[in-house]
C-alpha cells in the first residue's frame, strides 16, 4: 500500500509530465511562407486549399477540406492541435469521415514519411490561425 506522500509525489509528477506534453503539443505557429513552405513540400497542396471556394480537379469536391474549414470546425477545442497532429501523422479512417459529403476524398493517409512531428505540429498551429 502506498503511502500518503508516495501518493502525492506520483501525483505531482504526473502532473509535471502531462503539462510538459501538454506543452510540446503547442506548436508555435510558422508565418504563412513558412507554413505554405512545409505543407508545399510535404504534398498536403495536392489535396488542401487555404479558402473553401477552391475546387478539386474537374470542378468537383476539393479532395480535402480547405484548411480555413478545419480551423472553424475546431475553434475553441482545447485537444485540437493534438489531434489534428496525430491525424496528420497516421491519417484518418473513412468509416469516420466527418467531412463527407463535403470533400471528394474519403481518407486522409498517414504522412509520417512526407513530414515530421514538429513540422506536422507547426502546420496544425498555423491552419488552427486561420479565419
Amino acid at each position: 500500500m502506498k503511502s500518503a506522500a508516495t501518493r502525492r509525489l506520483s501525483a505531482m509528477a504526473m502532473g509535471a509530465l502531462l503539462s510538459t506534453a501538454a506543452g510540446m503539443a503547442q506548436a508555435e505557429a510558422p508565418t504563412e511562407q513558412e507554413a505554405l513552405k512545409l505543407a508545399t513540400g510535404a504534398g498536403c497542396m495536392t489535396c488542401h486549399h487555404i479558402d473553401p471556394s477552391a475546387k478539386g480537379p474537374d470542378g468537383m469536391a476539393p479532395i480535402g477540406p480547405a484548411w480555413k474549414d478545419v480551423s472553424a470546425k475546431y475553434a475553441g477545442q482545447t485537444d485540437a492541435q493534438a489531434k489534428l497532429t496525430q491525424i496528420v501523422l497516421a491519417g484518418s479512417s473513412p468509416y469516420e469521415s466527418h467531412w463527407k459529403g463535403k470533400v471528394s476524398g474519403l481518407s486522409m493517409p498517414p504522412n509520417k514519411v512526407a513530414i515530421s512531428e514538429a513540422d506536422a505540429g507547426k502546420l496544425v498551429s498555423w491552419i488552427l490561425t486561420l479565419k
